[in-house]
């Protein structure tokens, strides 16, 4: 298991800024080490180019004080400031709920009002509606020494929409219960915990927070804890004065009684903050990025997207391992020299007990400024999307997919057992929905060198072979890609992208756009790439945001009326699906998936082309191409090709294809309309790679490999193959300032 971890305040800056680090010995050492590297190769494999550093003097490196950090795992919303509700007289609380989870054998709490800080017994003060360790629903007041607890006794049904209300007499200590079922289709009666007296006093809690979907404290160090998670959708939490007769309610619509505290959810959709609209100031934060822009109580298909009927999006999707910032305090700082190179660093971090953890960020060159002629682009983003992904072990598929069966190494094991490292967007939820975000805010895990040869750790290797031939370069990243736009790009002559770009906003895609369009040059090397369409918002920065439809290889499909994203409103998806396939940009797209054995590419008619010549030189014309390397060979993983149906250019050159293939390679799903024999790459030829070259009307020209597999070639027989010689030759005309014609 993992001894010690950490994480930086943002994974991209320039010299002159500040990077936190963020450090857990999750081991309990007292001490830790750190040292600033650049990194040039993370692949540490047996038939790899093994780990690769240069140490950086920076005034940081040294050791320091080991402690294990908390974790604040799941979402909920809070009010900003304590709210004098309780001593106020009766009052009622309410709130539209959907259960996903309302057998998971806890207590849940929905809307409550609690002290901030627990008493010397573990428990806080206060009143909660919630769910009992049965799904039932209840109501449970707690004075500090005496206990008040009504229940309906009848569990509520999974994803089904209820009216829950609760009405509190402090005066003659009498509770009021309601679980009233929304949907007759399904002939439940409405329950009632009927009413019941009990001892209990709230005179003296003047100040307490309101909270839905948590119950949360305050540690010693005053920050936040939160248990008692509910798994589900709240619409309109609601606190009422006065005593409600609860078989003439009618929620929201009718009730017109005096508020102390009303959140409308549906309001300022992709916003982090919610204003009381009583009028009595209760604002609230929303926690650990909980889903919006899901349908509500009152939702039945009249409009797929939000922004046209908000007030049927009224609800907040709550999960209970959401995760947004782990809140770590920092350890140290490290102000970027302004003469450090641009590149990839990491700070590495050691125990004495042998932990390790190397926690990458990434320098890119002063703003306005460039110091090479080339860029790398760094697919932070897609990084992003596979953070701490758990899909490999909780997929049942799987090994079935893969071809092979799932090794388990310390990351893995580490992230099976701590779900409150967060999730990834491969992943679902605890509740069996699909996780719509992920942060930067936390260690990711499998973003590291010495992991699997899988994007961050698989990009290094374009990186070592940069290295190996002498190439200057810059580094830039999708995150600065997405803010600084086209500019970024239009001082470079060229640009090589990761080995899988999957993960790209409208911005992003814009920009790479523009650069084609003013003569730049694109070396995409890899697959599977500019594939889905995410999005950001300012008041969650760090932060994706990603809605699976009906299309697309995906390991789960949101529920209709919930795929458009709530930050920005655009609708959500592939981009394909929106009128952008790859193919039109990069030529490819993709179009087969596997995972057992990587193969190689022979060469077509086109590379015989004269436009293809500078191309091939010094590679014999019968030459199998890639039919090497640390994965075998040069076409694997995710494989892309051609198609003039979704943009490739009528004058593409199809250089060569990939050949050999198992039937683990099967066609994805939005390359068919209905299911047939012959859908593996033994009987479909479409389920290969390909590599396209092809100008630009502006004099700027495109080189796409097909495959994530293609670096991995790179470092065959000290970078002496054919592969790492073919890219060098496109690499080589791509950076020289004569136009393609």
């Amino acid at each position: 298991m993992l001894k010690i971890t950490g994480y930086t305040d943002r994974p991209s800056l320039r010299p002159g800024e500040r990077v936190e680090f963020k450090i857990s010995c999750e081991g309990g050492a007292g001490r830790y080490r750190a040292r600033i590297v650049r990194l040039i190769c993370g692949d540490d494999g047996p038939a790899s180019p093994g780990y690769k550093v240069h140490p950086v003097d920076a005034k940081i490196n040294g050791s320091y004080p080991g402690r294990r950090q908390t974790i604040d795992i799941g979402s909920y919303v809070t009010t900003r400031e304590p709210a004098d509700i309780l001593s106020r007289g009766d009052f009622t609380l309410v709130a539209l709920v959907l259960a996903t989870s309302p057998d998971k054998g806890t207590q849940q709490t929905i809307l409550a009002c609690q002290e901030a800080v627990a008493t010397n017994t573990g428990r806080q003060r206060g009143i909660v509606l919630g769910l009992d360790r049965g799904g039932a629903a209840s109501i449970t007041i707690w004075d500090g020494a005496n206990q008040a607890v009504l229940s309906s006794g009848e569990p509520l049904l999974a994803h089904r929409w209820y009216l829950l209300a609760a009405s509190i007499d402090p005066e003659t200590q009498r509770l009021t219960l309601l679980q009233r079922p929304l949907d007759p289709a399904f002939g439940e009666p409405p329950r009632s915990g009927g009413g019941t007296t009990a001892t209990f006093d709230l005179s003296d809690l003047a100040g307490t927070y309101v909270t839905a979907a948590a119950s949360v404290a305050l540690r010693p160090d005053r920050r936040r804890h939160s248990t008692h998670h509910f798994d589900g959708k709240i619409e309109a939490p609601a606190i009422f004065a006065g005593l409600i007769d609860f078989s003439a309610l009618d929620y929201p619509t009718t009730l017109n009684l005096t508020r102390y505290l009303t959140w409308d959810f549906s309001r300022d959709m992709g916003g982090r903050y919610l204003n009381d609209l009583s009028g009595h100031g209760h604002d609230a934060e929303i926690v650990n990025l909980p889903t919006r822009a899901v349908t509500g109580a009152h939702w039945r298909s009249q409009t797929t997207h939000w922004h046209e009927r908000p007030d049927l999006y009224g609800a907040i999707h709550f999960h209970c391992d959401d995760l947004y910032d782990m809140g770590w305090a920092t350890d140290f700082a490290w102000v970027v020299p302004a003469d450090l190179a641009s590149g990839i660093y990491a700070c590495e971090l050691t125990t004495d007990d042998g932990g390790e953890d190397i926690v990458p960020f990434f320098v890119l060159p002063p703003k306005g400024k460039v110091t090479a002629s080339l860029a790398f682009l760094a697919s932070t983003f897609t990084y992003l999307a596979y953070a701490n992904s758990h899909h490999g072990y909780e997929d049942s598929l799987s090994e079935v997919c893969y071809g092979s069966l799932l090794e388990l190494g310390p990351t893995e094991q580490f992230l099976k057992e701590r779900r409150d490292y967060g999730v990834s967007l491969y992943d679902r939820h605890r509740d069996g929905s699909g996780s719509c975000h992920s942060s930067w805010h936390r260690p990711i895990l499998n973003s590291r060198p010495k992991r699997a040869i899988w994007n961050f750790n698989a990009d290094l290797h374009i990186i070592d072979w940069l290295h190996a031939i002498g190439q200057p370069y810059d580094i830039i990243t999708d995150d600065k890609l997405h803010e600084e736009g086209a500019e970024l790009l239009k001082r470079y002559r060229c640009i090589v992208t990761g080995t899988h770009p999957e993960y790209h906003s409208t911005a992003m895609m814009d920009a790479l756009e523009e650069y084609q369009r003013d003569a730049g040059r694109i070396i995409y090397t890899g697959g599977n790439g500019f594939y889905w369409r995410i999005a950001t918002h300012p008041d969650w920065p760090g932060a994706i945001e990603l809605r699976r439809g009906e299309a697309g290889t995906r390991c789960y499909e949101l529920p209709p009326g919930e795929r458009f994203h709530a930050w920005g409103g655009e609708f959500g998806g592939l981009w394909r699906s929106q009128g952008r396939a790859p193919q039109k940009l990069f030529g490819v797209g993709f179009v087969t998936e596997g995972f057992d054995a990587s193969s190689y590419y022979v060469r077509l008619a086109d590379s015989f082309d004269p436009r293809a010549s500078f191309i091939f030189e010094g590679i014999n014309d019968d030459e199998k191409i890639g039919n090497f390397g640390i994965l075998g060979g040069a076409a694997g993983l995710e494989l892309d090709a051609s198609d003039p149906e979704l943009g490739t250019p009528r004058h593409a050159l199809i250089l060569a294809k990939s050949v050999e293939h198992s039937n683990v390679f099967l066609l994805t799903p939005e390359e068919m309309l209905a299911g047939f024999p012959g859908l593996d790459a033994i009987e479909n030829d479409k389920c290969r790679a390909e590599l396209v070259f092809f100008e630009t009307p502006s004099g700027g020209a495109v080189f796409a490999t097909g495959s994530i597999g293609w670096a991995s070639s790179l470092s065959h027989a000290r970078y002496d193959n054919n592969v790492s010689r073919l890219t060098l030759n496109v690499l080589r005309r791509f950076l020289d300032p004569k136009p393609f014609v």
